[in-house]
């Protein structure tokens, strides 16, 4: 396939290492010409562009791996490149809050939105690793059916980046989803991390904090539009956590060991069905 890459970021940047090495041709925008640079030095693409973006209507599929609300703005300024049997997709960790909208301004092409469930604490195409998505769910999010063309389009991309399971939701329920099992676990580890006041607690550092606090170190401008984009969901979850946390304390307070050791006995079996 010919395919161009919007935003040469982490994930861009490792789409396109991963979709060069299985043949496919493919090019690259971004704003940032050391991007540009580094990408057709590293042979992650062809040839890169920043303003005149012809590229587009040459293209079988253009993949859009900028923020939520840049989407809609390239989508505008670009749509008289889009033509019928043309694939548009996003890697945005939110759904709901565009997708229709972009479905509507990708005019003769059709916007088929995924998710890739993988990514690194760090940022920028010199991070660019594509094998950051083998074993890693593919999410797909059609806001009507899908069609064929655009599905098997998605689904090759999956299968030559080495990703596991492809799953097929609507945007509201990767949303539900997404905002507890990546959105909840971000914000408990920058609020893990905040509440040190410890200056020496970097000399008692273990295994449990290193493996809890990675993903603290944040993309601060993607993060806070991703929490905000889903933010009812997001509160919610945020909710039903802080009322385990505080069935924990009750417990700790009063010595309740039982109901300590039926809290611990409850989360291990939850998490070992996660095994299977």
């Amino acid at each position: 396939m010919k395919i161009c890459i919007v935003g040469l970021g982490l994930i861009g940047g490792s789409y396109a290492m991963g979709l060069s090495l299985k043949g496919h041709e493919v090019y690259g925008i971004d704003h940032d010409l050391k991007a540009i640079q580094f990408a057709k030095k590293q042979k992650y693409i062809i040839d890169g562009f920043r303003e005149d973006l012809k590229i587009l209507s040459f293209c079988d599929c253009i993949i859009l791996a900028i923020y939520p609300q840049a989407i809609l703005d390239f989508l505008k300024k670009n749509s008289s490149y889009f033509k019928e049997n043309q694939v548009i997709t996003d890697v945005c960790g939110v759904k709901s809050s565009f997708v229709r909208k972009a479905t509507l301004l990708s005019g003769k092409a059709t916007y088929l939105s995924h998710h890739p469930m993988a990514g690194r604490e760090k940022i920028g195409i010199e991070f660019a690793d594509y094998r950051i998505f083998k074993g890693a769910n593919f999410l797909i999010t059609p806001i009507n059916e899908a069609s064929k063309q655009a599905e098997a389009c998605l689904k090759q991309i999956a299968s030559d980046l080495d990703f596991g399971r492809v799953t097929t939701i609507s945007i509201e329920r990767h949303d539900q989803m997404i905002g507890f099992t990546s959105q909840l676990t971000h914000a408990i580890a920058v609020s893990l991390v905040n509440s040190d006041y410890d200056a020496d607690t970097v000399r008692f550092i273990g295994d449990s904090y290193r493996d809890l606090t990675r993903i603290a170190m944040i993309n601060e401008s993607l993060w806070s539009e991703l929490f905000l984009e889903n933010k009812e969901v997001l509160l919610n979850h945020i909710s039903n956590f802080e009322k385990e946390l505080e069935l924990l304390k009750k417990a700790i307070r009063e010595q309740d060991k039982e109901s300590l050791n039926n809290l611990f006995k409850r989360s291990t079996q939850i998490r070992r069905k996660m095994e299977k």
